[in-house]
């Protein structure tokens, strides 16, 4: 399981961990006026996070944005009940389908939202692997494209990425320095990195 965010100075992990573990930090790391840039990553999607590092620790802790809070938190007051469903987490969206499929949910024991449900845990079900598998790629991709771009042998160990090429994916980015090559293969491989 990768940390929810990881912060790079350079081309040297500084933190991994909570968003405000980070933040703290970079922020120290900063102070130190050591010149290097540093880069903050979401730990699963490898997505830059802008940070404002302007003032104390504490004043960039307290700019973060906060958690949001689960919606069955026992602090959050309760609001009247009305007629419907229970609070069960349900979320309302819009979908647009073709007529012939609404024709086909509708005549689906439960309706059209209980057979849509129904859809989505199958699929869920039968493709997570490949799911998982393409996100961690795509993670490894962004993370490599913004730390490693330049390196060599930079685009031959993309194409191995996406081939499942792990035993060339490893040995391309062999010499890269070792704490973007380690956090490259966890993002790609996760636990089972060699």
């Amino acid at each position: 399981m990768n940390p929810a965010f990881v912060a790079f100075e350079g081309e040297r992990l500084i933190a991994a961990g909570s968003r405000d573990e980070v933040a703290r930090a970079a922020k120290q790391s900063i102070d130190q006026g050591k010149g290097a840039a540093i880069l903050i990553f979401d730990g699963r999607t490898s997505a830059l996070v802008d940070i404002d590092f302007r003032g104390s620790v504490d004043d960039v802790l307290a700019r973060l944005p906060k958690p949001e809070r689960p919606a069955d938190e026992e602090a959050a007051p309760a609001a009247p009940r009305g007629p419907g469903r229970p609070k069960l987490g349900v979320v309302a969206r819009e979908i647009t389908l073709l007529p012939r499929h609404w024709d086909w949910l509708a005549q689906q024991k439960g309706g059209a939202s209980v057979a849509i449900r129904k859809l989505v845990d199958e699929a869920r079900r039968s493709s997570g692997d490949r799911d998982r598998t393409r996100l961690a790629q795509d993670a490894a991709y962004r993370f490599m494209t913004t730390m490693a771009g330049n390196r060599p042998h930079y685009e031959d160990a993309i194409r191995a990425l996406f081939a499942h090429d792990r035993r060339r994916f490893a040995t391309l980015i062999a010499d890269w320095p070792a704490d973007i090559r380690d956090h490259a293969i966890k993002l790609a491989y996760g636990d089972q990195a060699d």
